[in-house]
């Protein structure tokens, strides 16, 4: 009976390595410290910016152990548009002014935010915001 041969391993083959957890942490403090004066984005799409799909709860534990008083926090709200802070918290009011101190309109909590269309059809058909 022939042995059957299997071609060796290559790097094409191998799945990509992932990040280790500091070069992630550095990966989502870079974007966060990109995200511009009046704009703001949501965990998942920090996640996303930094090359780390799906990491959005990263994101947050993040955010959390941040002792760093330069970095734009206050730029990152859950994907609804709501501050993730309890509701009238010290954190909570410090974010809304923040935010408003930037320009960013402010309503209980929630920016409002305009979403890109998905695709051509709902940028052609689909109702206007």
């Amino acid at each position: 009976m022939a042995e059957r041969l299997r071609p060796p391993r290559t790097q094409a083959s191998e799945p990509p390595a992932r990040p280790a957890a500091d070069e992630m942490r550095l990966r989502i403090l870079r974007t966060i410290r990109a995200i511009p004066a009046g704009q703001v984005l949501g965990y998942g799409e920090v996640a996303v910016h930094a090359g780390l799909p799906g990491r959005a709860r990263l994101v947050a534990k993040i955010l959390a152990g941040n002792d760093d008083p330069a970095l734009p926090w206050h730029r990152v709200l859950r994907s609804d548009g709501r501050i993730a802070l309890p509701e009238g918290s010290r954190g909570w009011r410090e974010q809304c002014q923040r935010l408003r101190s930037e320009g960013v309109a402010v309503q209980a909590g929630r920016v409002k935010r305009v979403r890109a269309p998905r695709d051509l059809d709902q940028a052609l058909w689909g109702p206007q915001s």
